[in-house]
């Protein structure tokens, strides 16, 4: 077991009360991998004063110096790259196969964001010979950020590279469960920090997320994570007329054509349900809709694949899947999958509850688990289950599918898989989500837009048009220029 302390100040620190938060490894269930600080309120003060201090002098800061600086801790991310995956494989039970590429994908984004640095400029405008129209982009203050548990390297790099590249400081509360990577990684990136610019705090989110938010001295609250702590988040920021940044939840839809190659589309699928990390993804396909005339079909070859992951150990290099991230999250899967196996009208296919005898009650493992519905009715087509478990609805005819896809509180992400671009296209067009992919397996690019409509938000991340709008505000400027008159 391991004791990693907060970082406040530019210095590791304790909570003021002494008191301390475990953290389990699902993989091996009631074995300790780490203990944390349990912040309060007191804790989440001097963060956010170190951190309004900081940002005096931050703010001065060229552009050009902090896109260096960020470019540095892309390097030495880098080198840490086995010790951040083993961590973050321990905490969060995504497979060391995924963490060693979720390292990668924090360099990348430091990279990325530390090359936008002379991006950062203004406009200058049409006007009268006499004045000068001009507008600058300025950092807006202590931004208060938080993230779920799921992939926290990725999650949390998407917020602390942009918000540092503009000038802004932070206070990062990290998830309760999955705080250990975050904290590793920090501490590499305040090698090349001026003291307080970066703060991570630890804790319960009543103790001291809440505490976060409410700080008079926040400007800006930042947050990645479900609809329903979102909207607690959004009267928090109305209350105080504070800035939010807002990413939540999705269920999102995949579309199947029957004109497809359905060995690989099965295949690229079951990738987009994110199944290699539990299905624990706001990006997950979990709701699949299958055209009529190849659904029996495309359903064997989903099941038959999905039978052949190897549940194990997140840091056993042979495992396909590792355990469900934390206790709490086992348990509401399990519950959807009771439910839906309560349903008339849903069939199980493969997977179901797990065993309570066997190698696999070492963990909070569950088998893929691929249910039928043939309607939208379904709870599992509802709900985000944030787990391994999948829904397949048959279709007919593009406006019956348009309609189920559409009727739904959420839309981040959806997929179409479909041989026929122009479909493909008007199909992408006529859904409602912030991004559709279309034939593609894989994340988003950096610089690509990422976010949701409806309840899966309305911020757009990890590019340069969510730097500006996320972590700038826009000032207008006009100068006489000829003052005092000649």
């Amino acid at each position: 077991m391991i004791r990693e302390r907060m970082l406040i100040g530019g210095r590791e620190a304790e909570s003021i009360s002494g008191q301390w938060m475990q953290i389990e490894n699902p993989s091996r269930r009631g074995v300790v991998f780490a203990e944390v600080p349990c912040a309060d309120a007191a804790d989440v003060d001097r963060a956010v004063k170190a951190a309004a201090a900081a940002f005096r002098t931050w703010r001065m800061v060229s552009p050009a110096e902090r896109g260096r600086i960020l470019l540095q801790i892309a390097a030495a991310i880098v080198e840490e790259t086995d010790e951040l995956s083993r961590a973050v494989a321990s905490e969060d039970g995504n497979i060391i196969r995924y963490t060693r590429g979720e390292v990668q994908n924090a360099s990348d984004k430091f990279r990325y964001y530390g090359g936008l640095a002379s991006e950062l400029k203004g406009t200058v405008y049409p006007s009268p010979n006499d004045a000068l129209l001009y507008t600058r982009r300025e950092p807006i203050g202590v931004v208060a950020a938080m993230m779920p548990w799921n992939s926290p390297l990725a999650l949390g790099t998407v917020k602390i590279a942009p918000i540092l590249l503009t000038g802004n400081t932070i206070v990062f509360k990290v998830p309760q469960t999955t705080p250990v990577g975050v904290l590793k990684m920090a501490k590499i990136a305040n090698r090349f920090l001026p003291p307080g610019v970066l703060n991570i705090i630890t804790g319960y989110g009543t103790q001291c997320g809440l505490a976060l938010v409410r700080h008079p001295m926040v400007r800006k609250i930042s947050f990645t994570g479900s609809s329903e702590v979102g909207k607690i988040l959004l009267h928090e920021a109305a209350d105080r007329v504070v800035l939010s940044t807002m990413n939540l939840s999705g269920k999102n839809p995949q579309i199947v054509y029957p004109d497809v190659n359905q060995d690989q589309t099965a295949s690229d699928v079951i990738g987009a349900v994110h199944i290699d990390r539990m299905g624990q993804s706001c990006a997950s396909g979990s709701r699949i809709y299958i055209h009529r005339s190849i659904f029996d079909a495309f359903v064997d070859k989903m099941a038959q694949k999905l039978r052949r992951f190897k549940l194990g150990d997140a840091c056993d290099e042979q495992s396909d899947i590792g355990p469900i991230a934390n206790k709490a999250q086992y348990s509401s899967t399990l519950s959807y999958i009771e439910a839906a196996l309560n349903e008339e009208s849903t069939q199980l296919v493969c997977g179901g509850l797990p065993s309570k005898n066997g190698p696999l009650t070492e963990g909070y493992y569950i088998q893929p688990t691929l249910f039928i519905s043939p309607d939208n009715n379904s709870i599992l087509v509802k709900d985000e289950v944030f787990g391994p478990v999948i829904v397949a609805i048959p279709w007919e005819d593009e406006a019956e599918v348009l309609n189920m896809v559409n009727d739904s509180d959420y839309g981040l992400v959806a997929y179409v898989w479909c041989s026929d671009t122009v479909k493909a296209m008007n199909m992408a067009h006529a859904i409602e989500a912030g991004t559709v992919i279309i034939n593609y397996l894989g994340g988003p690019t950096e610089g690509h837009p990422y976010g949701g409509v409806k309840a899966s938000g309305y911020s757009r991340e990890n590019c340069f048009e969510g730097v500006l709008e996320n972590y700038t505000t826009l000032k207008a400027v006009t100068l006489n220029m000829q003052y005092p008159p000649i």
